[in-house]
């Protein structure tokens, strides 16, 4: 089975399993989440592998991580994650990438990414839910972050934070590749 595979399995069936323990059908999770019914079905039944954009919409509308929809194998109080099983959630041919390095259900969601982003290249995220923090440190570049249509210079060596329930995205501008660490906090589901 490929990476792919075993993440569209993972995917379908946590999917599944969250969606039951909060007690959503499949209309109310495509409300709260602005999915559509169909896709959902199609998630939950591997019969897709949906975009990042809609993957984040799910697990903000679940109130969980990604790294929950993707995998549940959590156990003790040390989960350790091997290099071989850092998900690559988004690529591009130039180079560039985000990994989601490893997350946790504790007290809300919380997750931790790694990134590169190539020269001339962007991410874009649409708002996450009231109350979602992302802490950024960039360690190579200069990223130009950009929340709610206001650009904000983030250079080697600085750090950041801000509210994300606004739309917000991650830029390069310049001529070498950035990289960068971010947190996310995720508000628990009422």
């Amino acid at each position: 089975m490929s990476d792919l595979d075993q993440l569209t399995q993972s995917l379908a069936r946590n999917l599944k399993r969250w969606r039951g323990e909060r007690g959503f059908t499949l209309d109310a999770l495509a409300a709260r989440s602005g999915v559509s019914r169909g896709m959902i079905i199609q998630i939950e039944q591997a019969r897709t592998n949906p975009s990042v954009g809609t993957t984040v919409k799910l697990a903000d509308a679940l109130g969980v991580s990604i790294t929950t929809l993707l995998d549940y194998e959590q156990g003790g109080h040390v989960r350790v994650v091997p290099e071989e099983q850092i998900v690559r959630m988004w690529s591009t041919e130039a180079g560039s990438w985000t990994k989601l390095l490893v997350g946790t259900e504790k007290r809300g969601p919380l997750e931790l990414w790694s990134w590169r982003i190539m020269p001339g290249e962007s991410s874009e995220s649409d708002p996450h839910p009231r109350g979602t923090v992302e802490l950024v440190h960039v360690s190579a570049g200069d990223l130009t972050l950009r929340v709610d249509g206001v650009d904000h210079s983030v250079p080697a060596g600085c750090s950041a934070t801000f509210e994300s329930n606004v739309p917000h995205g991650y830029h390069n501008d310049g001529d070498v590749p950035v990289e960068m660490t971010m947190a996310v906090s995720i508000p628990p589901a009422t």
